[in-house]
């Protein structure tokens, strides 16, 4: 008996409280998912920016730092909307720095050394990526009719895309 009552005081309470929603428990599973994953995606792609930012070097470093702070603050500034959106229609989001790994898919770059073209082809790259990821976790959004979700993916494409569009004509012209 006084194992049982240890093992029970051990436990952690259990959250009781929902978020209303109109949305099915399924809806709210899939979209959270969806969510998770693009938090990952974006705190990654944040880092990446900042890395690239911290270290570029080269003729244009003045010009390409200061695109990299500005695109690195718009990216940041992303990452609550998603995170409190997940939470509005009940759901959780990421936890930690290794939960980010775990539901990342855009890679990370550990190189000690990286030309300024690379960073911005690879930048340009994952932007694209995250454009994509965007447009499917909108998908799920339909299926369950979250307009509002679906909403502001729409603007999150928009600024992911002319991300891509800028650093992929500073690419091009090198």
């Amino acid at each position: 008996m006084a194992n049982q009552a240890a093992a029970q005081a051990k436990q952690k309470p259990q959250a009781t409280h929902e978020t209303p929603t109109d949305l099915s428990r399924e809806g709210v599973a899939e979209i959270t998912a969806a969510l998770r994953q693009l938090l990952a995606d974006t705190f990654a792609l944040y880092l990446k920016t900042e890395n690239f930012h911290w270290h570029m070097t080269g003729p244009h470093f003045r010009d390409y730092h200061l695109l990299l702070d500005e695109q690195g603050e718009q990216i940041f500034d992303m990452t609550d909307d998603i995170a409190e959106r997940a939470r509005k229609i009940g759901g959780t989001t990421l936890r930690s720095v290794s939960d980010i790994s775990r539901h990342q898919r855009l890679k990370d770059n550990n190189e000690e050394s990286v030309a300024p073209k690379e960073m911005l082809a690879e930048l340009s790259a994952d932007n694209q990526a995250l454009t994509r990821y965007f447009r499917a976790a909108h998908e799920t959004c339909d299926k369950y009719n979250d307009v509002a979700t679906a909403s502001e993916i729409e603007v999150w494409i928009d600024q992911t895309e002319r991300r891509t569009w800028f650093l992929s004509e500073i690419v091009q012209g090198l």
